[in-house]
C-alpha cells in the first residue's frame, strides 16, 4: 500500500493528530528556548524593557506568519515530488526540470547536496538543544538541582537512540496525543497571563517589529540572531508531508499549533514585562509552582517526540542520498511491516548518538547550543527558497516578476536573519557548517570515486553484445541445469561474475538473468512498473536482461522485484536461483581524477559498505560471490 493509499483511507482528524506527533514537535519545543536566549544574548544586550519587548514578540510572531504560514504552506508544500517533500525531493524536482548541463542544472545539484547536508548538523543540535532546555527546567521547579540537567540530559538521549533499533511504530501512536496536550498547555499556559494583562496584544501589530528594527537597529539585529529560534523545524512541515499530505498539516498548525505558539509567546512577554528577572526562565516561570515538575516532565516528552522526528529524517535522508549515488550502501533495517518508510541505519544512528553528546559535553547549556542552532536553519531557509524559485520557473511557468516577488518578500526576511547569525561563526555557528561541509565532502567523493571507478570497471567487463555473440558461437560451452542471476549495473556491459564463469569454468547456467537496479528520480515506483525485460535480441537463448526500478525512498528488494517479472515472461522459480554478485575492491593509485585524501576517503567508504547480499535482500546460502581489483 502507498502512502497516498494510506492517506486516502484515513479520517482527517486521525492525520491531523498524528502530524501534530511529528511535524510540529521541533517548532512546537521552540517556545522553551527561543524568547530566554533572546534576553540573555552578549551579557543582556536587549534588555527587558516595554519597546523591546514588544519588538521582539512582534518580529517572532510576523516571521512565524511569513516563512510558516505563508511561504511553507501557501508554497512550499504546494512543490512535491511524488507526495514526498523535504529539501532533497525539492532539489530534485528542480533538477530535472532545468536544462541538463546548464549552469542551473548544476548549481541546484549543489545546492541539494549542501542542503541534504545541512539537515545532517540540524539532526546534531535539535535532540541536544531540545532535551537539555527541557530539562533545565528543574533549576526553575527543583532550586539546586543544576548540577543534574547533563547527566540526565545525556540519560534521556541515550536511551532515545538506543531504542531506536526497535522502531517507533509502537510508542508512535502516543506522539500525536502527547502532542495535543503539549500545544493545549502552551495555549492555556500563555492565555492564562494575557487574560491578566490584554494590553500584551498590541505586540501582535507589525508596527512594533518595524519600529524595533527602524530606532534600535543594533539592538534589533542581535536580537534576530536568536528570534530565528522561533521557526525552527519549519522545514519539518514540507520533509514530513509525505507522511500525511498537505491538508492535515495545515489544518493542524491553523486551528491548533499556531494559535498555541502566538498564545505562549504573548504570555511569556506579560510574564518578563511584569517581572524582568522571569528572563531567566520565562517559559517555565508561565506555570505555579505545583506544575512546574509535571511542565518539565510534559516538555521533556515534547522534546523527545521532537528528537525523534529530525533522527527519522536523518534516516530517509541518508537513505535517499543513497540511492541517488551519494553515499555507499548502507545497512537499512525495515522496522514496521506496514509503514515503508520506517526504517534504522545503525551507522547513521550511532554517529548521531556521539555527535550529539559531544555537543551536550560541550556547551552544557541550551542557551550556548542555541548560537549555533540558528545558522543552520536561515542556511536551510535561504537554500529551499533558492530551489523552489528555480523549480518554479522551470516547471511551474512563474513569470519573472512573480518570482523576483516571492525572492524579494520571504529572501529579504531569511537573509536578515542569516546575516544575524552569521556573526556568531566563532561564538558555535562553525558548528553545522563544518558538519555540512564534511557530510558534502563525504557525498561528493563518494559520487566522484563512483564515477572513476565505474569507467575503469566497463573497460574490464567489455560490452555485452559481443561477449553474447561469443558464447553462442562457442560450442564448447556447457549449458548446466538451473537459473543464474548476475546482478550488473547496466545492460551495456558483461558483469564480471559472469565472464569469469565462461572463461574459467566453461559452463553457462540453462537460464541467466542479469538484473540492473535503476533508481529512479521519484520516491516511489508501483509495482506495475518495476520490471523492464529485454531479451537482448535473442529470445530463444535464455539469457535475458531485466531493468528492476525503484524510487529513492523503495528499498531495493530483487528477488521481489524478480517475482514481478514472471508476468513479463520471465518464468523464474526463486527457490532454485543461485544469484551471482560482482564485487570489486578499490585500490589507490597515480591515475588523475580525484587527489589522494580524496581517494583515501573513498576507498575507506567503500571498505565500509553494506553487504551487497543482505542489501538486496539475497539469500545467503544461495548467492556466489566473485572479486575483481580495480586501481583508481
Amino acid at each position: 500500500m502507498t502512502t497516498a493509499d494510506r492517506r486516502a483511507g484515513s479520517p482527517a482528524a486521525t492525520l491531523v493528530v498524528a502530524a501534530l506527533g511529528v511535524v510540529f514537535g521541533d517548532i512546537g519545543t521552540s517556545p522553551l528556548y527561543a524568547l530566554r536566549t533572546v534576553f540573555s544574548l552578549d551579557g543582556g544586550i536587549v534588555a527587558p524593557t516595554t519597546d523591546n519587548v514588544y519588538g521582539v514578540v512582534s518580529t517572532v510572531f510576523w516571521a512565524i506568519t511569513l516563512v510558516v504560514s505563508v511561504k511553507y504552506l501557501g508554497f512550499i508544500l504546494r512543490a512535491d515530488n511524488e507526495g514526498e517533500g523535504g529539501i532533497m525531493a525539492l532539489a530534485h524536482l528542480a533538477h530535472r526540470s532545468v536544462r541538463v548541463g546548464g549552469r542551473r542544472h548544476a548549481l541546484v545539484l549543489v545546492l541539494g547536496v549542501f542542503g541534504g547536508s545541512l539537515f545532517f548538523g540540524d539532526s546534531l543540535i535539535t535532540p541536544a538543544i531540545s532535551v537539555l532546555s527541557a530539562v533545565e527546567g528543574l533549576e526553575v521547579a527543583a532550586p539546586g538541582t543544576r548540577h543534574l540537567v547533563v547527566p540526565v540530559a545525556v540519560a534521556i538521549i541515550v536511551a532515545l537512540f538506543a531504542v531506536q533499533r526497535f522502531g517507533t511504530h509502537h510508542v508512535g501512536r502516543l506522539f500525536g496525543p502527547v502532542m495535543v496536550v503539549w500545544f493545549l498547555t502552551l495555549g492555556v499556559l500563555g492565555l492564562v497571563h494575557v487574560v491578566a494583562d490584554p494590553s500584551v496584544l498590541v505586540a501582535l501589530s507589525p508596527h512594533h517589529a518595524w519600529l524595533f528594527v527602524w530606532q534600535r537597529p543594533g539592538i534589533a539585529f542581535v536580537a534576530m540572531g536568536a528570534t530565528v529560534l522561533a521557526i525552527t523545524g519549519a522545514e519539518a512541515l514540507y520533509a514530513d508531508m509525505g507522511h500525511f499530505g498537505r491538508i492535515p498539516i495545515v489544518w493542524a498548525w491553523f486551528a491548533l499549533v499556531f494559535p498555541c505558539l502566538t498564545l505562549n509567546y504573548l504570555g511569556q512577554a506579560q510574564l518578563v514585562l511584569r517581572d524582568s528577572h522571569e528572563i531567566a526562565n520565562p517559559f517555565f516561570h508561565l506555570a505555579p509552582a505545583w506544575a512546574q515538575l509535571p511542565l518539565v516532565v510534559l516538555a521533556t516528552l515534547a522534546t523527545i517526540i521532537a528528537s525523534q522526528a529530525v533522527i527519522s529524517g536523518a534516516y530517509s535522508v541518508a537513505r535517499q542520498a543513497e540511492r541517488l549515488g551519494f553515499l555507499p550502501r548502507l545497512s537499512v533495517r525495515q522496522t514496521s511491516e506496514r509503514e515503508g518508510g520506517q526504517i534504522y541505519i545503525p551507522s547513521v544512528n550511532w554517529l548521531l548518538l556521539g555527535g550529539v553528546l559531544v555537543l551536550l559535553l560541550t556547551f552544557r547549556a541550551s542557551e550556548r547550543l542555541a548560537t549555533a542552532y540558528g545558522v543552520a536553519v536561515t542556511m536551510d531557509l535561504m537554500l529551499t527558497t533558492t530551489l523552489f524559485s528555480v523549480y518554479a520557473v522551470a516547471a511551474l511557468r512563474w513569470r519573472w516578476p512573480q518570482v523576483l516577488l516571492f525572492v524579494l518578500v520571504f529572501g529579504s526576511v531569511e537573509l536578515a536573519f542569516f546575516s544575524a547569525n552569521i556573526a556568531k561563526v566563532l561564538h558555535g555557528g562553525w558548528l553545522p557548517l563544518v558538519v555540512a561541509l564534511l557530510v558534502a565532502t563525504v557525498m561528493t567523493t563518494w559520487a566522484r570515486g563512483r564515477e572513476l571507478v565505474t569507467a575503469r570497471r566497463e573497460k574490464l567487463e567489455g560490452p555485452l553484445g559481443p561477449f553474447l555473440d561469443e558464447v553462442h558461437d562457442n560450442a564448447k560451452i556447457l549449458r548446466v541445469p538451473g537459473t543464474a542471476v548476475f546482478l550488473h549495473p547496466n545492460k551495456v556491459t558483461t558483469p564480471l561474475a559472469l565472464r569469469e564463469n565462461v572463461q574459467f569454468n566453461h559452463v553457462l547456467h540453462d537460464d541467466v538473468v542479469i538484473v540492473t537496479m535503476e533508481t529512479v528520480n521519484v520516491p516511489h515506483v508501483p509495482d506495475d512498473e518495476r520490471v523492464v525485460v529485454d531479451d537482448l535480441g535473442d529470445p530463444w537463448d535464455h539469457i535475458t536482461h531485466v531493468t528492476a526500478r525503484f524510487g529513492f525512498s523503495d528499498h531495493p528488494d530483487i528477488p521481489a522485484a524478480l517475482a514481478l517479472a514472471r508476468d513479463e515472461g520471465v518464468d523464474v522459480d526463486l527457490r532454485d536461483v543461485t544469484w551471482f554478485l560482482s564485487r570489486i575492491t578499490v585500490h589507490r593509485s597515480d591515475r588523475p581524477g580525484m587527489g589522494p585524501v580524496r581517494k583515501r576517503l573513498f576507498e575507506l567508504l567503500a571498505r565500509n559498505a553494506a553487504d551487497p547480499t543482505s542489501y538486496f535482500r539475497l539469500p545467503i546460502g544461495r548467492t556466489v560471490v566473485l572479486g575483481a581489483r580495480i586501481n583508481f
